[in-house]
């Protein structure tokens, strides 16, 4: 099987976030996508050994910021490839509170979730989730996953969907 045809799927970035205990934490992902718009709802995939992970399972909530192209790569490195176990990864990224979420200040929009579902996979659960508040914060382009890799030249993490290892 030729795994790099999964490099041409169309993805976003996005940072996810959610609270432990009180702290802010978060990861970034690739897979959100909406299922409908009324109710508003949204689908994110989170590889279950993710810190996220398992802070979302906890509380029920998270939120989704969108990330822009001209988001600073700071960011994605904080978030994408440290873990919230050991790291207070919001120590260093800038946020709001929306709706009681941590947002991503250095985004162009923001929603809000309740988790209302979820599917199992071998590695990954997909949140099913109600949007609570959404918003377009700035008049700016969204990064898509292409553009990460071929203008940032950025990597994916051993726990992203869409990581392959190289030979």
């Amino acid at each position: 099987m030729d795994n790099k045809i999964f490099t041409k799927l169309s993805y976003g970035v996005y940072a996810v976030s959610t609270w432990d205990n009180g702290r802010p934490t978060g990861c970034i992902v690739n897979s959100v996508m909406q299922i409908t718009s009324s109710p508003a709802t949204i689908a994110i995939s989170m590889n279950h050994n993710n810190y996220t992970h398992k802070c979302i399972e906890e509380s029920g909530k998270f939120a989704v910021s969108v990330l822009t192209e001209k988001t600073d790569p700071a960011v994605i490195g904080t978030l994408g490839f440290f873990s919230g176990r050991d790291t207070d990864k919001f120590e260093k990224v800038a946020y709001e509170l929306k709706s009681y979420m941590p947002v991503v200040s250095d985004s162009c929009g923001y929603l809000t979730c309740k988790v209302i579902n979820k599917m199992e996979t071998t590695t990954h659960t997909v949140f099913l989730a109600e949007v609570e508040e959404a918003a377009v914060s700035a008049d700016a382009e969204p990064m898509t996953y292409a553009y990460y890799h071929k203008v940032i030249k950025g990597k994916s993490p051993k726990n992203a969907p869409t990581y392959i290892a190289e030979n």
